[in-house]
């Protein structure tokens, strides 16, 4: 039995477009959760609203400690938000081909 084996989560934030609608989420498997943003698969914000590109995302630990950091960031003003993707993807380049 292995123990002690942690896997990567992560909060990530989707845009429609520069300056556009934001989305906070968190997933244990960024490649497929994104994938299905993008791909409409599943019904709700993100599909209604058309946030497709991901332009921020960050990894931890636990999905316990992501949870906690999405929550968070949801709690954010929209410009704290703004600032945070500006500071790691200034051009608000859609990072998904660079996770796959």
């Amino acid at each position: 039995m292995v123990t002690g084996l942690m896997r990567s989560s992560y909060v990530y934030i989707l845009a429609s477009k520069r300056n556009g609608t934001l989305y906070v989420g968190v997933t244990s498997d960024l490649v497929q959760r994104i994938w299905e943003h993008k791909n409409d698969a599943i019904d709700g914000f993100t599909k209604r609203y058309r946030v497709h590109n991901l332009v921020w995302y960050e990894e931890h630990g636990s999905i316990e400690d992501a949870i906690q950091r999405e929550k968070s960031v949801k709690e954010w003003k929209r410009a704290w938000k703004i600032q945070m993707i500006e500071r790691s993807n200034p051009l608000w380049q859609d990072l998904y081909p660079g996770i796959i």
